[in-house]
């Protein structure tokens, strides 16, 4: 870890960071529960009933489009790596449903009198630079004048209607596979607090799920999703719930980024991690301790992909089993 390579820290600009400053999940559900299903068709082949990763419609036999939108408040102090992360973060929600990105819009919330607009044009070329590298076009985008800085993408991509990985389609005796190790809620917050950069953790949000995508596809899987500000145990709950099966998770053998824990030992745990663990512990049947759930339910920003299969490369933490008293059981 090193010093921040700059004196304006933009996390000290938002109350919360990443996607941890999320709506929580039980408020959010009971918001989207009470609204109109708008136009309805066989054409919409993922909408909102199962608060999948993104939408996905059919455009013809084999063509399907996937559009998704996501921002969220500075997780890091560093412009450029900020808009690497949140670019990445959005394209993952296309990855997530087995899509390849087709084109993005930037969107953009700036204090415009308090932070230079040149520190916003190091965010946008950093979102720029990994659109580049996941060969996405990106075409323009939305600006407002907003007393926090806020940034991200509204995304399109295509896929396969036949091969679209969905949160509903889990089966029992399936394997679970997480493509990334957990514990950024708990760096990032105390990147936010300290200023310490966590090169690693920086690293591992600049990565595209891009080739977890495709090996997730290239084994077969047919059901996933991504593990981003509802933590593990939130997103394996709502896969659970969306497909009508129960999950035992093996914590021994869920990866976890270096200092995740000693920052959780520290105290940094962000409060979206508690609010997590909150909405989804009435749903666990936990053998292990209060710390391990809080790290299993901790806030990931641009986390990785939790597939139900076995994905070559990847660690196997658990699996799905059939419908229980629990959604998740923690052995």
């Amino acid at each position: 870890m090193s010093a921040p390579a700059t004196q304006l820290r933009l996390t000290q600009y938002a109350a919360g960071g990443g996607c941890a400053c999320k709506v929580p999940p039980g408020e959010l559900e009971r918001v989207l529960a009470g609204l109109p299903a708008g136009r309805a068709g066989e054409e919409l082949l993922v909408g909102l009933e199962n608060g999948d990763d993104a939408a996905a419609v059919r455009i013809d036999g084999s063509r399907a489009v996937v559009v998704t939108a996501d921002f969220f408040t500075p997780v890091v102090d560093d412009p450029y790596d900020w808009g690497r992360i949140a670019a990445a973060n959005a394209l993952s929600d296309v990855y997530a449903m087995g899509g390849t990105p087709l084109v993005a819009v930037n969107l953009l919330s700036w204090p415009r009198q308090k932070i230079p607009f040149d520190v916003a044009a190091e965010v946008l070329r950093g979102g720029a630079d990994v659109c580049a590298q996941a060969e996405t076009f990106l075409a323009g985008g939305h600006s407002v004048d907003d007393p926090e800085p806020k940034y991200g993408m509204a995304v399109t991509g295509l896929a396969d209607p036949s091969r679209l990985l969905r949160n509903d389609a889990g089966a029992a005796g399936v394997p679970l596979t997480l493509t990334k190790p957990l514990g950024l809620g708990m760096l990032n917050n105390r990147h936010k607090a300290t200023g310490e950069v966590f090169e690693e953790a920086v690293a591992l949000m600049t990565t595209l799920n891009r080739d977890a995508s495709r090996a997730a596809l290239a084994a077969g899987a047919v059901c996933a999703t991504d593990v981003t500000g509802f933590g593990l145990l939130g997103h394996l709950f709502k896969m659970c719930r969306a497909s009508g099966v129960s999950a035992v998770l093996d914590p021994a053998a869920v990866p976890y980024l270096d200092g995740a824990r000693e920052a959780l030992a520290a105290g940094f745990v962000p409060g979206g991690s508690r609010r997590n663990l909150d909405w989804v512990r009435p749903h666990v049947a936990a053998g292990v301790g209060e710390d391990e759930l809080v790290l299993l339910a901790d806030a990931q920003t641009s986390g990785g992909l939790l597939v139900a299969g076995e994905v070559p490369g990847y660690p196997v933490i658990g699996e799905l089993v059939p419908a229980g008293d629990a959604a998740i059981r923690v052995a």
